[in-house]
């Protein structure tokens, strides 16, 4: 059963609309945090016993597990519809944030600005349009599975086992994520040792940290809409 919302101005669940604006930053600084690759810590020492090199993930699947958590949240709360509807609408601010990159790119620094900091804007700015490209692609395919996955356990199990369904549906849409959004953004060249460690920690935080954010996110809006402002 869908939580009743007290609605925001203008009439829409003060969560759904807090949520929203959540999910649209979330967007934007994914691709940003996809510049850097971190280590993994002890877990990256995994790589060399399988062959490969230390696991590394490139930062920004934090933020897009986040979009995970937030678009499970709104499709237990307002149903498929809504959440498939803020996953579209999640193009606008993802789209417009890599234009403006690239319109950035293009125009001359001001004659003040540090040689050493320009140099390090452009580095890291000029790689982001290909990352945002592999984010565009994945983001689009892996939310509509995640919220697809999520909707159809709904179906089946009621509005039972909400840990279980976030679980599942995080993982086999992280996993096709993983798959596409290193490919397109990184290279086939780094689908052994980024992908190896993309996949491991998306699926391990899928099955340990995910369904606690969405249980948790699903409760809070839950008290949004019954509390008015």
């Amino acid at each position: 059963m869908e939580t009743p919302a007290h609605p925001a101005p203008g009439g829409i669940p003060r969560a759904l609309f807090a949520f929203s604006i959540f999910y649209g930053g979330m967007v934007c600084i994914a691709g940003v945090l996809g510049n850097k690759q971190v280590t993994l810590g002890p877990v990256s020492a995994l790589g060399p016993l399988l062959g490969l090199p230390p696991l590394a993930i490139e930062a920004g699947i934090f933020a897009f597990l986040l979009l995970v958590i937030t678009s499970s949240a709104v499709a237990e709360l307002y149903g498929r519809k809504v959440a498939n509807f803020l996953v579209l609408v999640g193009f606008v601010p993802l789209i417009t944030s890599m234009l403006l990159t690239l319109a950035i790119l293009r125009m001359p620094a001001a004659p003040e600005m540090a040689p050493d900091r320009l140099a390090a804007f452009n580095t890291m700015m000029m790689a982001t349009p290909w990352i945002w490209l592999g984010g565009i692609i994945s983001y689009g395919i892996s939310q509509m599975l995640n919220v697809t996955i999520f909707s159809w356990l709904k179906g089946r199990e009621g509005n039972s086992l909400l840990w279980f369904r976030a679980a599942v549906a995080s993982v086999l849409s992280q996993i096709v994520d993983t798959v596409l959004f290193i490919t397109i953004a990184f290279g086939v060249g780094a689908i052994g040792w980024l992908m190896a460690g993309q996949m491991l920690v998306k699926v391990l935080l899928s099955i340990v940290l995910v369904p606690l954010l969405i249980t948790a996110m699903v409760a809070f809006g839950r008290w949004l809409d019954r509390n008015p402002a």
